[in-house]
């Protein structure tokens, strides 16, 4: 009979070295899945890990949209990994960035056409205020009713992209353009939009902000005592309740920060690079900062590196469709199965398979 039997001492050297076979592996099944599809493996593993950096064709046009599609990314999973080392399972990110978009747009909609310094902080404030509101519902449902908090966080996803595309063709609909659902472009509110700070690199306030959170997140788990009472919530629950550690303070908290992080992602998006409310404004960021988490190994260093290769995965399945006509659904299978690896790795880390005879078992 086969038993699972964790390991008393997993090994150091696997968990470090476990994200790279990860990639390496997603390469390898990523290229079969690719020659299946009639396309060639190398071209396309080539366009989208290699030519968006260095690629002369497209190297100037991609390495803005690297620090872009990087930095929601970095945010969110900033936020995300908190929660994950405390054994709170976030999984409605997306939900948060929505609504984050969806009140800092509001802002700037209710503000539009006037000119004024201060629109721009009031809807800093209003994104990162509607991801907190989203993200305390599956908070105080765990803790008041002891709710799933994997199931609502994930269903409220849901929720909230019926209310975008309700806003999209309802009330945040651009009144100047009849038969298109949309609200105005931000890029051209120059009081509302997300400008680069260095022209034609991608850095603007987003980066910024994910830049804090990574240094926030770090001093926290290093330096503070709240990041000691999450890392005790997650590697002995029963020895955080014994040291005083509250279960429900640190779940509102830790769903706080994700909110906050996850809503400030939303606002900066449509206030950038996104610039409008549209019914197709949720791009995934909120569950593919679930990947880059765990690659990064709930490390905010590690979530630095890992949101860097995402976003070099979504310039790469944007270049690979247009040049090889790949499907959009292929990259986002390309994307699981790196988590996929990551996971199945990990799990052979910490557990070995042995053989035990049936009387004994």
């Amino acid at each position: 009979m086969i038993r699972l039997e964790k390991r008393l001492a997993p090994s150091k050297r696997a968990q470090y070295l476990n994200p790279f076979l990860a990639v390496a592996l997603t390469m390898i099944a990523g290229g079969l899945m690719f020659a299946a599809l009639g396309k060639d493996p190398i071209a396309a593993i080539r366009l989208i890990f290699f030519d968006p950096i260095f690629s002369e064709q497209f190297g100037s046009y991609s390495r803005p949209q690297l620090l872009i599609k990087s930095a929601p990314l970095i945010l969110i999973a900033v936020g995300l990994a908190i929660g994950f080392r405390a054994g709170i399972w976030n999984i409605g990110a997306e939900g948060q960035y929505i609504i984050g978009a969806l009140c800092g747009a509001g802002v700037a909609l209710a503000f539009y056409p006037m000119e004024g310094w201060f629109i721009f902080p009031l809807m800093i404030f209003a994104g990162a205020l509607g991801g907190f509101l989203w993200a305390m519902i599956p908070a105080i449902l765990k803790t008041r009713f002891n709710t799933n908090e994997i199931l609502v966080s994930l269903l409220l996803v849901y929720v909230a992209e019926k209310l975008l595309a309700g806003m999209a063709l309802g009330l945040m609909r651009n009144p100047d353009v009849a038969g298109f659902p949309g609200s105005r472009d931000l890029r051209r509110y120059e009081s509302a939009h997300n400008a680069d700070l260095i022209a034609n690199t991608g850095m603007h306030w987003g980066v910024v902000a994910a830049m804090i959170a990574v240094i926030f997140a770090y001093v926290m788990m290093t330096r503070h005592s709240l990041g000691y009472q999450v890392r005790l919530a997650g590697q002995a629950p029963r020895a955080a309740r014994f040291a005083g550690v509250s279960p429900t303070r640190l779940v509102v908290t830790c769903f706080g920060i994700a909110g906050v992080l996850a809503g400030l992602a939303g606002m900066f998006e449509v206030s950038g690079p996104s610039g409008q409310v549209r019914i197709d404004f949720a791009s995934g960021y909120g569950f593919t900062a679930i990947i880059v988490a765990f690659l990064g190994r709930l490390n905010p260093i590690g979530i630095v590196l890992a949101g860097l290769l995402l976003g070099l995965t979504y310039i790469g399945g944007e270049l690979s469709q247009m040049m090889l006509q790949l499907p959009g659904a292929a990259i986002q299978v390309f994307q699981g199965m790196l988590l996929f690896f990551l996971l199945a790795l990990d799990f052979q880390t910490n557990y070995r398979l042995r053989l035990t005879k049936g009387a004994r078992a």
